[in-house]
């Protein structure tokens, strides 16, 4: 199995958990946990801005000497609230509903140009983006113009038998892309179906193909990637992504595969209808 794909492993504690260490690059970590009924995380991560989405679940998110109490039902249902957190500050999370609260945190280096904040669904950016068999919906949950040093984060809602990253983009520092590292998070409605993921580098050979659960984790350590959901389930993904780009500069767009860029075009182009061949008629 590759070491891109995390497996997650359920139940409560950390259910993923993504260092740069880890992952053998310099900014990003990532993480799932899970806690039940009036258990609680707390820490502090000096040096680095933090985060944290609810997946499921309701609590009450302690920062310095900001508090905050955040729910959602489902990742299906309802747009997050993001705490975010800046270096330094000690943060605790309390679940508060008797099913436990489900969240991811994440983190990159910063200064600390930022304060304690939480953002609601009303002030991020939804958009529907691509056509055809590559139809999505994008929220930018952290994404500019919400303010944070390096952190850029995406929730993607792709149809069932749909492909999200068409064209397939990269964002690793070649061809004049910039330099950025990514998790994908995933979720299937049913979530008994399965995705598929795949990063690859054609200027060095370096070439893989995920095949994701309900819950797993996808790392792109470099090259073009691209996402496709199986015909029975629908998917939904978070992106976490952290590099070189800082403040309003996290705008920055990917680099795109130029061999497939001409279906943004016209997303239809070239379709076929069926059937395309028929039976030659009874003589």
């Amino acid at each position: 199995m590759s070491a891109d794909l995390i497996r997650n492993t359920g139940g409560f504690g950390e259910r993923i958990a993504i260092t740069p260490e880890s992952a053998g690059w310099q900014y990003l970590s990532f993480s799932i946990i899970a806690l039940a009924e009036g258990d609680a995380h707390a820490e502090i991560r000096p040096g680095l801005e933090t985060a944290i989405i609810p997946l499921a679940g309701s609590a009450n998110v302690q920062a310095g000497d900001e508090s905050f109490d955040v729910s959602r039902s489902s990742v299906f249902d309802e747009m997050p609230q993001v705490v975010y957190v800046p270096p330094g500050v000690p943060m605790t999370v309390t679940a508060t509903s008797g099913s436990g609260f489900e969240f991811s945190i994440g983190s990159a280096p910063a200064e600390g140009r930022y304060p304690v904040r939480l953002f609601a669904p009303d002030e991020m950016k939804s958009e529907v983006r691509g056509g055809g068999a590559a139809l999505r919906q994008v929220n930018h949950v952290l994404a500019p113009p919400l303010p944070a040093e390096r952190l850029i984060l995406y929730e993607v809602y792709v149809p069932r038998g749909t492909w999200s990253g068409w064209a397939p983009h990269r964002h690793d520092g070649v061809d004049g892309s910039p330099y950025l590292e990514e998790t994908y998070h995933f979720r299937l409605d049913p979530g008994n179906g399965f995705a598929m993921h795949r990063n690859w580098a054609p200027e060095d050979g370096f070439d893989e193909v995920l095949v994701l659960n309900d819950g797993d984790v996808a790392q792109v350590p470099k090259g073009y990637h691209s996402s496709v959901a199986c015909p029975g389930s629908n998917m939904y993904f978070l992106n976490y992504l952290a590099g070189e780009l800082i403040a309003e500069d996290r705008i920055t767009p990917p680099c795109f595969h130029p061999g497939f860029t001409w279906i943004h075009d016209d997303w239809s182009a070239g379709e076929w209808s069926l059937p395309v061949t028929r039976p030659n008629p009874p003589r």
